[in-house]
């Protein structure tokens, strides 16, 4: 019954591993180990779990004393790696939508900014101030 339920909560399975191949992999163990050392491996296995187990408790518990009472106001669902799309993360980022907002805002065209002191326009500026027979200025010893 756990076997099941575990299954249907992760259909890919642990580390890519889907149900049916964790147990072909059991089913070969239980060959490879035999009747008599199946038993003590079972136990520890047992006790790997249980200890797994009491480790991720330990951890809850103490997260729970360290955060005080906000820890019951936390959504841990909305923390979920799992449910975070890199797309909409990114859409949402480069739109600068506030998806609380009542009205949906015009969007906004990104443009880059003009530097009035770059040396292609000050260059530009200089050779539109020079009339159309007067050369540029020439400086003999530049290299």
């Amino acid at each position: 019954m756990a076997f099941a339920r575990l299954a249907a909560d992760y259909p890919v399975g642990v580390f890519g591993l889907t149900f049916e191949k964790l147990l072909i992999i059991g089913v070969i163990a239980v060959f490879l180990l035999g009747p008599e050392r199946l038993p003590h491996y079972a136990a520890q296995l047992g006790r790997l779990v249980r200890s797994l187990r009491d480790m991720a408790n330990g951890a809850k518990d103490r997260m729970r004393d360290e955060m005080g009472p906000d820890f019951d106001d936390v959504d841990w669902k909305k923390l979920d790696p799992r449910q975070y799309d890199p797309r909409r993360i990114i859409r949402e980022a480069l739109t600068d939508v506030d998806p609380f907002a009542d009205e949906a805002p015009a969007p906004v065209v990104a443009r880059a900014s003009v530097n009035e002191n770059s040396a292609y326009l000050q260059r530009k500026r200089k050779r539109e101030l020079l009339g159309a027979e007067e050369l540029a200025p020439f400086d003999s010893e530049a290299t």
